[in-house]
């Protein structure tokens, strides 16, 4: 790496109603959103860029801002830009398609499937929802059964902390 490498700057996100947050972000936007508890899980992912990692929390404070506000239910939408270059093709056109899911609504990993052209695909979606970088701003906790029952989370508390996200944004939940 050189000086001349794009850099991924860290910083946090304290005290909100789900607990700590750590954040990266490059020059072109967010990258990243992980609970503090599962910082080595952050660490892993962002080492694979082979980028020069440092500490920025000015870099990291307008994600923070908005971040901090859409937990207290004063956002609906981030404003802020997203690096999506570092995500693998499939994965980017899922998240895309997760990514516009309005607030409050919800789809199912078949809807997602469908929607971005592959409708046998709802498992490998399920799989791109699960390695979600962003969430929170890529809303996966959006994403249901078929059934209209919630499946899989890996944030905070799991399932208690995709109910608590969708309660707060008032989506209906079976």
């Amino acid at each position: 790496m050189t000086s001349s490498s794009p850099k991924i700057y860290l910083g946090e996100l304290n005290h909100t109603p789900l607990g700590d947050f750590r954040l990266a972000a490059s020059n072109f936007g967010l990258l990243a959103v992980e609970w503090a508890d599962s910082q080595l899980k952050l660490y892993s992912y962002l080492f694979r860029f082979k980028r020069t990692i440092e500490p920025n929390q000015k870099m990291i404070q307008p994600y923070a801002k908005e971040l901090r506000e859409y937990l207290k239910g004063k956002r609906r939408d981030f404003t802020f830009a997203i690096d999506w270059e570092l995500l693998r093709p499939f994965q980017r056109n899922t998240l895309h398609a997760i990514f516009d899911i309005p607030y409050g609504e919800t789809r199912t990993y078949a809807d997602i499937a469908m929607r971005i052209g592959h409708p046998n695909a709802y498992r490998a979606v399920g799989r791109a929802n699960a390695t979600n970088p962003m969430p929170l701003v890529i809303p996966c906790h959006r994403v249901i059964g078929k059934d209209g029952k919630l499946h899989g989370y890996g944030g905070g508390d799991g399932l208690p902390t995709k109910e608590w996200l969708l309660k707060m944004e008032g989506a209906v939940i079976a």
